[in-house]
């Protein structure tokens, strides 16, 4: 009997984008390397969906539309192109109406995609019911998934390999169309004896012909043992990814796999020569872009505290943003509570950003003092069921902060309709009224609009960005000593405080708040409203003069992919604004004085 041929998928233009560049690539940059890819024999592979549709509006100034229509051309019409769905949040990061849903398959299918992996992070199997009908519907493969990972230690209840044959059944009881069925473990944290017994069990109950995959991230340093799990128990596909992405938090690499199969009764039938020209062509498409270190690390505390692979470098990404990487080590750390006291929802977008979100507000602002509101809703089952009930406490702490009850019911059932919603925002602004752009005002919000208008900011880091360190000036000769002068007096701003700095002849420095100057600036009068964390002004609420009351809105902030409302304190007017939209601020910095 010859050798098994183990199907793979190719995720280094998604996941591998994803996972250590925050996604922020773009698309002229690796349409060389998708080429060299289908030259090399690639006839499957991931381009798009997960961050890589919002982060081409976000952070490229590019359509993902556009981006995907180009890949199709590139690849011809015969090659598998997959992309990656989060259920009823299917390429955003909260909750999406039936239309915008239905909205979604009908655009990718529209713009060249063959398949969509289609997961729940809670693995509530009735988030993938409508979701996976219409992209069925639409003439999509659909690729269901149960989503994997380890959970902290003494924790129990949930993912082992009962829990993960038990949400099979069910996929399997409720009729939800499927192609294929893929075990996803996002953070790479599974040991690889669960992955074995889980797919070895699940491989009895489906039928010959149902084709089995798994995904995972090497993060932890283990993805090609849980890979050669995977085959062992008959799994029929794998992800793999090409340098210089593979490894680290990325997918293992296709060359490493190759090489572990030799001697064993299973191939992935590829030729190493051509794969290796494949790999050349993508080092040099990245060879300007800036690899964070924690991208090509091994992370073994995440089987601790499981952070995605695809989540980790785009985290530390806004942490470099917004000044707070020194913090990335106390939030993993915190994640653990977290994810113990949360219900037990996989450590996959959108539940790892939860998840994150929650133990960076731990760290920043004391644990549990401020309950981040998607991690609250999820708690409170907004996003459907956790795996296990959360934490009572927490569960109470959420519900008293969002004035919101628990929630049992179908989420589904209480989303308005987001079609004539993103309708009257485009005409609002007199853009095109069209699918494409119903869509992207539907899941990127203020940012898709930012996009449309044609104010979008790139943001993609490359090495030749960098500022080259500035060159002192050659010393001249010396010049005739100055006229002796008295001291001079300079107004310099600190954290949009103004200074009377008084310098004297021999250097001394004297500085005093302009307030306290002989001639003082006005200032205004008031109590300043802070910055409770660092981040991003997203959106300014008020305007000076403007009279609020308490809890009224003030200002958007943004951290971490999370919106937060800096309210008021109390009633009273706007006597100063001290930010403006885009601007990054720091804990305790003033955002507005209210008299």
């Amino acid at each position: 009997m010859g050798k098994k041929v183990i199907k793979f998928m190719d995720t280094s233009f998604r996941d591998g984008f994803q996972s250590v560049f925050g996604a922020r690539v773009l698309t002229d940059d690796f349409l060389p390397a998708v080429k060299a890819s289908v030259e090399a024999g690639i006839d499957n592979i991931e381009a798009g969906g997960g961050a890589r549709f919002q982060s081409l509006f976000f952070y490229c100034g590019e359509s993902a539309f556009d981006m995907m229509d180009r890949f199709r051309a590139e690849v011809g019409p015969d090659v598998a192109l997959q992309t990656l769905a989060r259920g009823i949040n299917v390429v955003a990061l909260s909750q999406c109406p039936r239309d915008i849903i239905d909205l979604h398959a009908k655009m990718f299918k529209k713009h060249g995609i063959t398949t969509i992996r289609n997961f729940d992070a809670l693995n509530d199997m009735r988030n993938l019911e409508y979701s996976g009908e219409r992209i069925d519907h639409h003439g999509l493969n659909h690729q269901i998934v149960i989503s994997m990972m380890e959970l902290p230690p003494g924790c129990s209840g949930a993912h082992d390999p009962e829990f993960y044959i038990d949400r099979l059944k069910q996929i399997l009881a409720a009729g939800i169309p499927f192609h294929s069925i893929c075990f996803k473990d996002a953070s790479g944290t599974c040991n690889p004896n669960k992955v074995y017994e889980t797919v070895k069990a699940a491989r009895k109950i489906v039928s010959e012909d149902t084709t089995l995959w798994f995904h995972t991230h090497d993060t932890a340093g283990i993805g090609l043992s849980q890979n050669m799990a995977a085959i062992q128990g008959g799994i029929d596909g794998i992800d793999l990814a090409k340098t210089p992405v593979s490894g680290g938090t990325c997918q293992p690499d296709i060359l490493s796999m190759m090489h572990i199969l030799k001697g064993t009764d299973y191939t992935l039938d590829m030729d190493y020569k051509k794969i290796l020209v494949a790999v050349e062509a993508f080092e040099e498409a990245m060879k300007d872009y800036f690899f964070p270190p924690e991208a090509k690390m091994i992370h073994p505390n995440v089987t601790l505290s499981p952070m995605p692979g695809g989540a980790l470098t785009a985290n530390t990404m806004m942490m470099r943003d917004t000044g707070t990487l020194h913090l990335y080590a106390d939030v993993i750390k915190e994640m653990s509570e977290v994810v113990a006291r949360g219900g037990f929802g996989t450590s996959v977008t959108p539940v790892s950003q939860f998840y994150f979100q929650q133990a960076y507000l731990n760290v920043t602002q004391g644990k549990w003092k401020k309950i981040n509101p998607s991690y609250g809703n999820m708690v409170l089952g907004y996003f459907g069921r956790t795996p296990v009930p959360a934490d009572p406490e927490i569960v109470k702490l959420a519900s008293e902060q969002l004035g919101k009850p628990v929630f049992t019911e179908d989420p589904l059932d209480i989303l308005e309709d987001g079609i004539p919603k993103a309708t009257k925002i485009l005409e609002e602004n007199n853009l095109p009224v069209n699918d494409e752009n119903i869509f992207i005002i539907a899941s990127c919000e203020s940012k898709g609009l930012d996009f449309l208008l044609g104010n979008a900011k790139v943001n993609v880091r490359k090495i030749s960005d960098e500022k080259p360190e500035e060159k002192k000036p050659a010393k001249a000769a010396a010049a005739p000593a100055a006229a002796p002068m008295g001291p001079r007096n300079y107004t310099i701003t600190v954290n949009n405080r103004p200074y009377n700095v008084s310098v004297s002849e021999a250097g001394g420095v004297q500085a005093v708040p302009a307030a306290a100057a002989a001639a003082p600036a006005p200032a205004a009068e008031g109590e300043d409203v802070d910055a409770p964390t660092p981040g991003n002004v997203l959106k300014v609420l008020v305007a000076v003069g403007d009279s609020v009351k308490k809890d009224q809105p003030i200002v958007v902030m943004e951290a971490m992919k999370m919106e937060s409302d800096v309210k008021a304190p109390a009633d009273g007017k706007i006597t100063a604004l001290h930010v403006a939209v885009g601007d990054t601020v720091q804990t305790g910095e003033p955002l507005v004085t209210i008299a």
